[in-house]
């Protein structure tokens, strides 16, 4: 099932000289999500090759555990998937148990869950959106909002508030099933101090589609808010799950998406499709592999790299976010 090419004696330490070092790098972005959204692709950055490949196991942590260990030190960086190593919500960060093992299971390679460029890359797609609406008469401010989820992207959620939207919260409702909407981000910290300390300690899958799940049909659901909001913004498996047939003149803001997807929300009438990532060869990758990619590019130890290192190589390379029109 993995297409990458991984060849003995692949890796020579955390700090990689450019000009010693001619070699591909080998990004590997393994997730708990589904198998059918695999993806490889070879692509050149700031003259450098690097082969980014995204694997799923199907919510199968045994063998995602395996995986790691068995391509560590093969490959230059892990994208961590399906899964983060914590949720950020304003200043305070909650830790996954369940993840701790794929962290205790990195021992050479270098390793992003999306957590370190996240906000970098949203705020670049808000002022790319912007742009792209001035030039239709429009803006962001006074726009309405679902952010499906707002504690696993609470950077998003902020710069939306930010850019002026009236932005609904669904994380009760996408989540936990509770037809109870959050206004606000003080609603969403005062929600994430009372329930993640719980909901960390739990498998991930109970709260987030994982495996098959996520080749399952979209089943509308919550389509009030939904029709209501012109920006559907979050992750995009979450968006997905329950969106109604009818994304008449709706604007989607996310992360991952395939070609089929992209058809998906085209029949239904989306009108602009915004991914904080540029699309390869049809397919935008998660921000994790995406940051996995950057620190394979970064000359500097893994636990050195800051948030000014990821700004100056996005900066340069530059890493676009994509807009496409749909309809």
């Amino acid at each position: 099932m993995l297409s990458i090419r991984i060849t003995p004696d692949t890796h020579k330490g955390a700090v990689v000289k450019k000009e010693k070092d001619n070699r591909m790098k080998k990004i590997l972005s393994i997730s708990m999500g589904s198998s059918s959204r695999d993806h490889s692709t070879v692509h050149e950055f700031l003259g450098e090759k690097c082969e980014i490949s995204r694997v799923g196991y199907n919510a199968d942590m045994d063998k995602v555990i395996e995986a790691y260990k068995e391509y560590d030190g093969k490959v230059d960086a892990f994208g961590v998937g399906g899964v983060e190593f914590y949720l950020g919500v304003g200043e305070k960060k909650y830790y996954f148990r369940e993840v701790k093992q794929i962290r205790t299971a990195i021992q050479k390679s270098k390793a992003g869950d999306g957590n370190g460029i996240k906000g970098i890359l949203v705020k670049r797609a808000l002022i790319a959106l912007e742009a792209k609406l001035n030039e239709e008469g429009k803006t962001l401010k006074g726009m309405k909002a679902l952010k499906t989820n707002a504690v696993d992207r609470y950077v998003m959620a902020a710069a939306l508030v930010e850019a002026g939207c009236d932005v609904t919260f669904g994380d009760l409702m996408f989540s936990l099933g509770l037809p109870i909407p959050v206004r606000s981000l003080r609603g969403v910290q005062i929600m994430a101090a009372t329930l993640l300390p719980i909901i960390t300690k739990m498998p991930f899958k109970w709260f987030y589609p994982l495996g098959s799940e996520q080749d399952n049909p979209p089943k509308p659901k919550w389509e009030k808010y939904y029709q209501e909001a012109n920006i559907l913004a979050g992750d995009f498996v979450s968006i997905r799950a329950g969106m109604p047939d009818d994304l008449t003149g709706k604007i989607v803001l996310t992360n991952t998406t395939t070609a089929k997807n992209v058809e998906e929300l085209r029949e239904r009438g989306v009108h602009l499709l915004v991914t904080s990532t540029p699309r390869l060869e049809g397919r935008t990758f998660g921000t994790n592999a995406m940051e996995a990619t950057l620190r394979a590019l970064i000359d500097k130890p893994d636990d050195e790299i800051t948030e000014a290192d990821f700004i100056d190589i996005i900066e340069r390379i530059p890493l676009e976010p994509n807009i496409e029109i749909l309809n």
